[in-house]
């Protein structure tokens, strides 16, 4: 679906098509089109009416694409992740947006499951002043509600981390691994975006592209001082994560031993016991039942089982077993 919102004469109004007259630089127009889970027809309007290099316009059409910007001839291009946590389904989503930032139109393409764009369109149609500001300051109202958006998710995953935590110490189960490794999973995902998310607002903010004024500088570095924040966030809960996959597998190898311990209790309790019952069991005369009874036999079988002892425990000593 394509939404076209144009601000002239200090009034912004929604449109269902594009008027190609308004994308000239002098037309005193400043365009947002808004392109949400387009279709192949609607994607075209990308290379036909705004006439995109088809490097961008493939990586606008591909469904995940890592955090970047690139500057072309009179545009820039950049792809942000918003980000959407969900416990019930151990699931931690990312959502690209792709941005074209000309001198007076913003062109957004996402798969339509974005919250952000979604307040920035109401906000859009009650509120002039929004598209206003021109293109630019719209693209950093957007990235900055994007980022905000971050805060409530990372929350969410840190409060799943120390259930987790909680649950290895005071309630280990083997299944905790697998919990465990989803979440490891999901913090390596933050990270693998939050990262190169605030190399790139770095760019905008120390000024590398002239779109970008000083007074819009300023307020990307906000937003730089956010994803900082964030990406060391990353890095302290994937250092948490180790550990407590190192602690789980600690836990249950500790737990391991106990029940081995006891076992083991049990069979040396049980090992004499054995043995007085494999003697007076077995089908040979013993001295100790008969005076007549020749003790020879009864003498070398326990040499014989002395020697098969004292020849394990040579073995085990070799092996550096013991």
């Amino acid at each position: 679906m394509i939404s076209v919102f144009v601000h002239r004469n200090g009034v912004t109004e929604r449109r269902d098509s594009i008027d190609p007259a308004m994308l000239a630089p002098d037309s005193g127009a400043y365009v947002w089109v808004d392109l949400a889970a387009p279709s192949p027809e609607e994607y075209a309007v990308l290379r036909d009416l705004f006439h995109f290099h088809p490097l961008a316009v493939e990586d606008a059409v591909a469904e995940t694409h890592h955090p970047k910007v690139e500057a072309y001839d009179g545009y820039l291009y950049l792809v942000l992740h918003g980000i959407h946590y969900q416990k019930s389904q151990e699931a931690f989503a990312t959502h690209d947006t792709d941005f074209f930032l000309g001198s007076n139109y913003l062109v957004t393409v996402h798969d339509g499951q974005t919250r952000t764009i979604a307040a920035i369109q109401e906000l859009c149609q009650r509120n002039a002043h929004v598209l206003a500001e021109g293109p630019a300051a719209l693209m950093h109202r957007i990235v900055d509600q994007m980022v905000e958006h971050y805060r409530p998710e990372v929350e969410g995953l840190e409060a799943w981390l120390d259930e987790l935590e909680q649950q290895v110490f005071e309630r280990p189960r083997g299944d905790l691994v697998r919990q465990i490794l989803h979440v490891k999973r999901d913090v390596t995902a933050l990270r693998r975006i939050a990262m190169p998310q605030r190399d790139m607002i770095s760019r905008l903010a120390r000024r590398e592209f002239p779109m970008i004024t000083q007074e819009l500088a300023y307020r990307f570095r906000d937003v730089y001082d956010d994803l900082v924040r964030l990406s060391d966030e990353a890095l302290l809960f994937q250092d948490r994560v180790s550990a407590l996959l190192d602690a789980h597998l600690s836990n249950i190898s500790n737990r391991l031993s106990a029940v081995m311990k006891v076992l083991t209790v049990i069979t040396v309790i049980f090992m004499p016991l054995t043995l007085v019952a494999g003697l007076y069991g077995m089908n040979m005369k013993l001295p100790l039942v008969g005076s007549e009874v020749d003790p020879r036999p009864f003498w070398w079988l326990i040499s014989g089982m002395a020697a098969a002892v004292l020849g394990m425990l040579g073995l085990f000593r070799y092996k550096r077993w013991i």
